[in-house]
């Protein structure tokens, strides 16, 4: 019974990889959309947010089969339960990515009024954020969890510096406003994908000790 029960716990664990692949993927592509104002790009962006919400679905049925056909343990139960609180922020990073994607396609046709630099910084730093926070759900690493929910620090002081540079831009030249509030719903969007990824990482150190940082 124990030997099936760790066969779906190791399957929930590389469906929860797959899911933070996906999302990395659709964070990376609609950064790079941005930057190349590349509508095909951001199009594909929607494709697969359809994949992320069909996997949260599969992780959603196989941790309820879990909890309903096995009978887990304090430590299993957490990792369980931090599991169906993870896949809904990784849900909408999902979404938010593709409202990046969104606003890309309606300034694809308008030359940028300053060149964008901290935006894909910010886009990194968020990816940087899924792709730990998930390897420590399933190494079960305190530490690098810990370290994920400190690095959001970092993304907070980017969103600071693009809302400053806009702030600048507008001042310039007010003929710049409508470009900025999109390039600066964009970075917001990013700093919500950094709370999220933080969120998931405090699911972790639940999973790990029983309390939430």
């Amino acid at each position: 019974m124990r030997n099936r029960f760790d066969e779906q716990l190791a399957a929930l664990n590389n469906m929860l990889i797959e899911m933070g692949s996906l999302i990395e993927s659709s964070i990376s592509m609609s950064v790079k959309a941005l930057e190349r104002q590349d509508i095909a790009l951001a199009e594909q962006v929607d494709a697969i947010e359809l994949d992320i919400d069909q996997k949260e679905k599969d992780i959603e049925s196989l941790c309820l089969k879990l909890l309903l056909q096995q009978q887990p343990v304090a430590r299993d139960l957490r990792l369980i339960s931090a599991a169906l609180k993870m896949i809904t922020d990784m849900e909408r990073i999902g979404d938010q990515a593709a409202d990046i994607a969104e606003i890309t396609i309606q300034l694809a046709n308008t030359p940028y009024v300053k060149k964008l630099e901290h935006i894909p910084q910010m886009a990194s730093a968020t990816v940087k954020m899924v792709t730990e926070s998930i390897d420590a759900f399933v190494k079960k690493d305190l530490s690098l969890a810990r370290a994920v929910i400190a690095y959001d620090d970092h993304v907070d002081e980017l969103f600071n510096t693009v809302k400053a540079d806009l702030i600048e831009l507008i001042r310039a030249d007010s003929a710049n406003g409508e470009q900025a509030i999109d390039l600066a719903m964009i970075a917001k969007y990013f700093e919500r994908i950094g709370d999220h990824a933080e969120n998931i990482a405090e699911w972790v150190v639940f999973s790990i000790t029983g309390e939430k940082d």
